[in-house]
């Protein structure tokens, strides 16, 4: 869990905004100003156009940077920096009301090292975070499925660092260096609309590996090899270091050490595995989009994977001798237990378009995933919603969704509770499952700057743990403006 704040006093309500200041994917030079009459000097001669020209239009906030955008793309560099701030308050329940801001600011730098330098299918990449504000969360809600996917520990990170490299003719390719595995894997297409951090990644490894794993804010040292070997079939795989920060499993800071910059490169914890096979349904080929092989049907996309962890976890709820954890008799000292591993499902699916060749869809997404209850706080997690693009008249960028996500605390951990009501002679509340929705819609105000007004209501924070004002009683349900 990262580090919190106090909020700016109670506001009730705030706002959320996406600022893309430049994509890679827009390299274009602006061309100069043509000539008014046959009279005037040339368009060479002239000016560039001001800052102001097709500032609504264009895809990227800064444009092309006065022509240097296109002077790196000759060299295979593309630029990226995008940045999201947020303003989040809670009105009912929690630990206690307010609001507190938070933000994101990401800049990627990309090689293409056949354009630099003619080494054919390779991509170098290279990114900085710069996190800041409090964790909302932690200091209003504590509550699992926290309500911002970007709020973490203030810090400027270096994130990934990684090489790429294509074979077999671009079938399949492989990368090398420090990864961050959410942008591969667990990954739901539609999900991704939503706040929430589980919308991004899901709550089981969240909760259940050393630091939450080699996620956002984190990554760690690993390879990755990825094959295509039909059109619809995608096949992942992965090792990676499970640890980024290094230290022991109920410390999860992501400041120890030289974590706190991106260059901690801990290897002594132990290997997290990944597998995951995709099938893409429906899906037209890449670049021959056209009413004559447009699919039949709806397009979709379904995952199964698997994760396991070699390293020591500990139990929920037995000491190394035995005894409950809650007993007064114990050690204190969690019995561990060797390795760890989970299996998990991902779908999304598209169920209505009236026109093929136009951007109003209704999709839908789920993803579902369990982890053995002994060693685990959270031994099953689920999270699915549906996705409208084009909601109304005139509105074809922007996105309306509703979501859900629940996470089941292990019923070994509930186990505890009640161990220690029964040692403490006290209503110590037991834990069950934490449930929240979400209600969210994307407003695009120009290809590059969006505002997203937010909602979430979550159900028994934390599945029911004890209110800190009043240890009797469970943390009050929450409801979250944003």
């Amino acid at each position: 869990m990262a580090t919190g704040g106090n909020g700016p006093g109670t506001l009730g309500a705030g706002v959320a905004v996406l600022l893309v200041a430049a994509m890679p994917q827009a390299s274009r030079a602006q061309a100069p100003v043509p000539a008014a009459n046959p009279g005037a000097p040339p368009a060479s001669t002239q000016s560039e156009p001001g800052f102001m020209t097709n500032l609504w239009t264009r895809n990227n906030l800064f444009g092309d940077l006065g022509g240097l955008r296109s002077a790196l793309g000759k060299f295979g560099i593309s630029l990226s920096l995008q940045t999201s701030d947020e303003i989040l308050g809670n009105v009912s329940g929690g630990v206690k009301r307010g609001a507190s801001g938070d933000g994101l600011t990401t800049l990627d730098v990309q090689l293409d090292t056949q354009k630099a330098f003619g080494w054919e299918g390779g991509t170098f990449n290279a990114s900085v975070l710069w996190i800041y504000g409090p964790n909302f969360s932690q200091g209003y809600l504590d509550n699992l499925q926290t309500a911002s996917g970007i709020a973490a520990s203030p810090t400027v990170r270096l994130w990934e660092v990684w090489y790429q490299q294509a074979f077999l003719d671009g079938r399949a390719d492989v990368k090398l260096g420090q990864q961050s595995v959410d942008q591969e894997f667990m990954v739901s297409t539609y999900s991704s609309l939503f706040l929430n951090t589980v919308m991004g990644w899901p709550m089981v490894p969240s909760a259940d590996l050393y630091a939450g794993g080699p996620a956002y804010p984190l990554s760690s040292l690993g390879v990755r090899l990825r094959d295509h070997p039909t059109n619809a079939v995608t096949v992942l795989g992965g090792v990676f270091q499970d640890n980024p920060p290094g230290g022991p499993f109920d410390d999860d800071s992501q400041l120890r050490g030289s974590t706190r910059w991106g260059g901690n490169f801990n290897l002594r914890t132990g290997a997290l595995i990944i597998g995951e096979i995709q099938y893409a349904l429906n899906q037209p080929a890449v670049g021959q989009m056209t009413s004559a092989n447009q699919p039949s049907g709806l397009p979709g996309t379904y995952k199964l994977g698997f994760w396991y962890d070699t390293a020591l976890f500990p139990d929920q709820r037995f000491d190394s001798a035995g005894l409950s954890l809650a007993n007064p008799a114990s050690n204190g000292v969690a019995r561990m237990h060797r390795g760890n591993f989970s299996f998990y499902a991902v779908a999304d699916q598209a169920v209505w378009q009236p026109d093929a060749q136009g951007p109003r869809s209704l999709g839908v997404f789920a993803r579902l995933m369990g982890a053995p209850a002994d060693r685990n706080l959270v031994s099953f997690s689920v999270d699915a919603g549906l996705n409208l693009k084009d909601p109304l008249p005139g509105r074809d960028s922007d996105s309306f969704g509703v979501g859900f996500g629940v996470a089941k605390v292990s019923g070994v951990a509930s186990g505890l509770d009640g161990d220690t009501g029964f040692f403490t002679g006290t209503a110590y509340p037991v834990r069950g499952s934490e449930t929240f929705i979400e209600v969210t819609y994307q407003y695009q105000i120009a290809p590059w700057w969006q505002v997203q007004p937010d909602f979430q209501y979550v159900f028994m924070p934390s599945g029911g743990v004890p209110d800190p004002v009043d240890p009797g009683r469970r943390i009050g349900n929450e409801a979250v403006f944003g």
